[in-house]
Parts: structure tokens; C-alpha cells; sequence
């Protein structure tokens, strides 16, 4: 009797990527491993192995299984991503016996710091004013979708399904690994697949019309995690270029819907991020209104919890019920089958999320604690900047109606969380919780919390 084949988690690493990405290819082909194995002079216990993420292939073993396959070069140009995470994987061998091993180990333990041109990328500012005149470009667009011509027919340099299925399967990955160790250990390897096989796509003829369309709206994926990661390591002026770059291709792509998202909830959120609750609260208003005919009930609960968010940070507590009963209302509605992919997140957690820290902002402490509860309560223990940052915002809010204890308590666990990535907002949330107790310093419980966040996190330490 067979055996049922190893449960394969794509996102989990590289070398388990790579593996779901074999095996894919090759049951697609209709071979076994063991055909395969003899197809390219490889033992099929080889092909198990790597298959199932035991061993990491040679160059040797990679390009046989091209060739056999017929998969144009897909494999291949996994390589590069592999190739560091067996490096990362050789650095971390020592550490694996001093309880550092596991998916941390295969990341760099610190944030990559940026150099040269790419440091003074990072460091230009937002800038709110070109915002309105990127949401009139996106409102006015005209409709249909502006494509290469397909180029030639049975081409190699064509972009068909099979190439958007493994792009798919790397940004899953990408995310799944940004949502557990933040930008800092992810965004290197998140730019050097978008400057490789992304672009490489980008710059080929796609083989329909469909097939274009999915392209572009799978590359506004990626230049919205870049944005995403930009914002995590604190370069926001490089996080609007990405974002805005994410805008175009769903202009490209003829995708109003997943332009109104980035409009206001990753456009929008940025604005707030950095201070500009009125450049977000246009952003916001523009998605709904453009975005309205096309809106699923996910989509539009999403768009209308930014609303509701911005005219909080603005103080117009009526306004922004308002906003987050509606957002409610179209929540119930929705059916995750029937939402788009790169919604289905937003779900009763999320909102809970997002009206907690409606509430933050209008100074309602008890409102934001019993909302944080329901979100925390839903979290996945791999989301762990989420975590990190709901948790202290719970420190916060006890904080301020005077329950000291609890709220160092609390902290702390937010500091643990936070730990274990390397988010820049987590680290800016810790040094906030830090500020909300300051006027509590000469209490024990606090000046213990400052001692435990100078051995755990130093760098958020004041």
C-alpha cells in the first residue's frame, strides 16, 4: 500500500517551497518519483527528499527536473531564493542547538540596513501632496484593461498560467513569512524575487489577454507587500512609491476593485501612519466612491473601516460610528468564497482591529480594551507583529484608566512578541506604551517594565 504523501507548507520556508513547487510539476506531468528519478539519473528517494523539504538540491538535480518536466526555466529560477536559504541554513547550524533553530534560523537574525542609492531611497519622506492627484488619475482611468500584445504563439518568452501559479505560490510565502518575522528578516528576499522573476514576467508578452490581466493584478501583489515591508522598516517615502507603483498595475490590469483597497487601506493607512488623517480621509472617500459598483461586502467593510479610522484621528467621534456601522453591516454580509483572494484576512478579527483603535483615538479606553480582546482572541499565534502591536495597544489603553499593574503585565507579553521580529512598528509601539506609563515611573511595576525592555528589546528601550 502507498503512502498518503508528507503535507507540504509552501510558506513555511524556501527549501518547503521549492518542494510543494516539484511536486506540483511533477504529478501535473503525470509522473511518480521514481519515474521521475530515472528520467533525470536520480535516485526517487532523492526526489522524495527534496520533495518533501528533507534535502536541498543541486544545480544538477534542478535542471534535469527542468528539462524532464518541460517547465521553461521555472524551476531554475528558484534557485537564487534557495540558494540563501542554504547558506542562512549552514550560518545557523551552531545556533540550532541553543534553541534557535526553526524557521527563525533560516532568516537573517537583523534587519538588512540599506546602502548607497538604496539608502537614500529609504529615507525619502512622505510626501501627502502628490496623493490627490495619484487618487483623480486612479478615479478618471478609463476602463479596460492596457496590455502588451500577446506575442508569438508557443513562444518561450511567454507569461501563461503555469508561470503566474508558482508567482502566486512565492508572494503566499512572502506574506505568510512578513505576517510571523516582520520586514526586517523578509524584504531583502521579497526584492530580489520582484527584481528577477517578477520583472522578468513584467517585461514578456503574456499569452491572453487573461492571463495579462492576472499578471498585472499578481505584480500590484508584490509591490504592495514591498510597500507593506517599507512601511515595517520605517521608510515611508519608499513605501508611497510602492504603493502608488501597486495602483498603476491595477489601473493596467482594468482591476477597480483592488484599486480601491490600496486607495484607502494601504494608501490611506500610511497617511494615518505618518500624520495626515486629511490626505486619508480623502484617499479613503475617493475608494469608496470609485470603488462602490465593484465593492464585495469584504472589500467594502475594509474600505469603510479606513473611513471611520481617519475621521477618528480627526476627532469626529459621529462621523466615524457612523463609518464602523456600516462597516459592521457589510461584514455580515460577506461569504469568503465569493471575496476575492487577497481579502478574505479582513474578517471579524480584522474589524475588531481597526475599531479598537477607532476607539484609541478617541479616547475611549474601555471600548478599545473590550475590542482588542475579541481581536486578540481570534488571532493566529503566526501573525505575530499583529500580536506585538494589539497586545501593547491593550497596554496602552490600561494604562490610561489607571490599572498599572495590568498594563505592565501586558506589555511585557507585547515585548515578547515583539521580540521575535524585526518590525520597525513594533518596536515604535513599544517606546509608546513607554510613554503612556512614564507618568507612572516611580512605581516598581514600571520601573521594572523599563529594565525588561532594555535586556529583551534594547532598541525600543527610552
Amino acid at each position: 500500500m502507498g503512502q498518503t504523501p508528507r503535507m507540504l507548507q509552501p510558506s513555511l520556508s524556501e527549501r518547503h517551497f521549492f518542494g510543494a513547487e516539484l511536486r506540483r510539476l511533477r504529478e501535473r506531468a503525470n509522473l511518480s518519483q521514481a519515474r521521475l528519478g530515472a528520467m533525470i539519473r536520480f535516485s526517487a528517494d532523492l526526489v522524495r527528499r527534496v520533495e518533501t523539504a528533507d534535502r536541498f538540491p543541486s544545480r544538477e538535480f534542478v535542471e534535469a527536473c527542468d528539462k524532464a518536466l518541460a517547465t521553461g526555466g521555472s524551476l531554475m529560477r528558484l534557485l537564487p531564493l534557495l540558494d540563501k536559504n542554504r547558506t542562512s541554513e549552514g550560518r545557523q547550524t551552531a545556533s540550532s542547538a541553543t534553541g534557535c533553530g526553526g524557521l527563525s534560523g533560516l532568516l537573517s537574525d537583523r534587519p538588512v540596513e540599506p546602502s548607497g542609492l538604496a539608502e537614500m531611497v529609504a529615507r525619502v519622506p512622505f510626501q501627502p501632496g502628490v496623493l490627490d492627484r495619484a487618487a483623480l488619475d486612479w478615479l478618471n482611468a478609463p476602463a479596460g484593461p492596457r496590455l502588451s500584445a500577446a506575442g508569438r504563439s508557443g513562444s518561450p518568452d511567454q507569461v501563461d498560467e503555469e508561470d503566474l501559479q508558482s508567482a502566486e505560490t512565492a508572494l503566499a510565502m512572502f506574506r505568510q513569512l512578513d505576517h510571523t518575522h516582520g520586514a526586517g528578516r523578509v524584504h531583502a528576499q521579497v526584492q530580489r524575487y520582484v527584481e528577477g522573476e517578477l520583472n522578468r514576467l513584467l517585461a514578456n508578452t503574456p499569452t491572453s489577454e487573461a492571463v495579462g490581466r492576472h499578471l498585472y493584478t499578481l505584480a500590484a501583489g508584490f509591490f504592495e507587500l514591498c510597500g507593506y515591508q517599507a512601511v515595517d522598516t520605517g521608510a515611508h517615502g519608499l513605501a508611497q512609491r510602492r504603493y502608488l507603483r501597486a495602483l498603476r498595475l491595477t489601473e493596467a490590469a482594468d482591476d477597480r476593485l483592488y484599486g480601491s483597497y490600496l486607495l484607502a487601506v494601504n494608501i490611506g493607512h500610511l497617511a494615518l501612519h505618518c500624520g495626515h488623517p486629511e490626505p486619508a480621509r480623502r484617499m479613503a472617500l475617493t475608494a469608496v466612491r470609485g470603488g462602490e459598483t465593484q465593492a464585495t461586502p469584504a472589500v467594502a467593510a475594509a474600505l469603510h473601516a479606513v473611513v471611520a479610522r481617519t475621521h477618528a484621528r480627526l476627532g469626529l467621534e459621529s462621523d466615524c460610528l457612523s463609518h464602523l456601522d456600516i462597516a459592521e453591516r457589510q461584514l455580515a454580509r460577506s461569504k469568503p468564497e465569493d471575496e476575492p483572494p487577497w481579502i478574505r484576512y479582513f474578517d471579524a478579527a480584522y474589524l475588531a482591529d481597526e475599531i479598537a483603535h477607532c476607539f484609541h483615538d478617541l479616547g475611549r479606553p474601555q471600548q478599545t480594551q473590550r475590542h482588542l480582546g475579541d481581536a486578540l482572541t481570534a488571532l493566529s499565534p503566526t501573525h505575530v507583529r499583529r500580536l506585538a502591536l494589539d497586545t501593547a495597544l491593550l497596554a496602552s489603553s490600561l494604562a490610561a484608566v489607571g490599572r498599572i499593574d495590568e498594563a505592565c503585565a501586558t506589555a511585557r507579553q507585547a515585548v515578547d512578541h515583539a521580540a521575535r521580529t524585526t518590525s520597525h512598528r513594533c518596536l515604535q509601539r513599544i517606546v509608546e506604551v513607554q510613554a503612556d506609563l512614564d507618568p507612572y515611573r516611580c512605581e516598581p511595576e514600571v520601573r521594572e517594565f523599563g529594565e525588561y525592555v532594555r535586556h529583551r528589546l534594547p532598541l525600543a528601550a527610552v
